[in-house]
């Protein structure tokens, strides 16, 4: 509400786009969302960026809804409603609190990982380092060497995480949008496919590349999936909005 707008301009979205507006608000309904069409933006994102995004921010009366206008110059409105129901569901499903959780634990053990590193490595080494101990100003040359190096080792952790977290809202858009976007699992899949091409994207990496540096899925794995997945097909509840048919 303060920051935002002092580098981008936002407008209400209803003023040039009413039919995508009245369709995410079907959508935030079925989320469970409270956010009426007045809390609906499009932000000028092309001003200074070529991302492809949109988000649901805050709570109580900041809660709102943001469209970029690269989205919707890049991509039909139903893959824009896609990629909304992709952004609620990292909302809904509280992934910006578990992943703050979560890296605050990872945090704290690669800092005692670290301090229990560098009391070693002194303990060994100083004398030849001409280091005199964790407290001496040349021993943070030491700690930030060793904070690299458990950052690069953590990687599949910390990637991994985040790859679970981008499925569960791959997960969560589809089923948003089943039902009130014809062709719900086609849009999905054109919609990854129109996100890889803008990016540029490698739609197959090796898995060891995937396993240690992907924070998303693959492109091409994330395409197959948005066409398989079909829980109403086979008379299965699906995984979050169970009160679809």
């Amino acid at each position: 509400m303060i920051i935002d707008p002092l580098f981008f301009k936002f407008e209400p979205l209803s003023t040039s786009q009413p039919e995508l507006t009245a369709n995410l608000q079907k959508l935030t309904q079925r989320a469970g969302l409270q956010i009426p069409r007045e809390r609906m933006f499009l932000m000028n994102a092309s001003a200074k960026t070529n991302q492809l995004n949109a988000y649901v921010t805050g709570f109580g009366a900041s809660k709102r809804v943001v469209i970029y206008d690269n989205l919707i110059q890049k991509m039909t409105p139903e893959e824009t409603l896609f990629v909304f129901g992709h952004e609620s569901g990292h909302y809904v499903l509280n992934h910006i609190r578990n992943g703050f959780l979560f890296f605050a634990a990872v945090l704290l053990i690669a800092l005692y990982a670290a301090y229990r590193l560098l009391n070693a490595a002194v303990d060994r080494w100083g004398s030849r380092w001409k280091i005199y101990g964790p407290q001496d100003w040349a021993a943070l040359g030491v700690l930030m060497l060793i904070l690299q190096a458990i950052m690069f080792f953590s990687s599949p952790v910390a990637n991994g995480f985040s790859r679970m977290q981008e499925h569960n809202a791959d997960v969560f858009g589809l089923e948003l949008i089943h039902g009130i976007v014809p062709n719900s699992s086609q849009v999905a899949a054109h919609a990854f496919q129109a996100m890889g091409e803008h990016d540029l994207a490698d739609p197959n990496p090796p898995p060891f590349i995937t396993f240690w540096m992907y924070s998303h899925p693959p492109l091409a794995e994330r395409l197959v999936f948005a066409h398989s997945y079909d829980p109403w097909g086979k008379h299965q509840p699906p995984k979050y909005l169970i009160s679809q048919k």
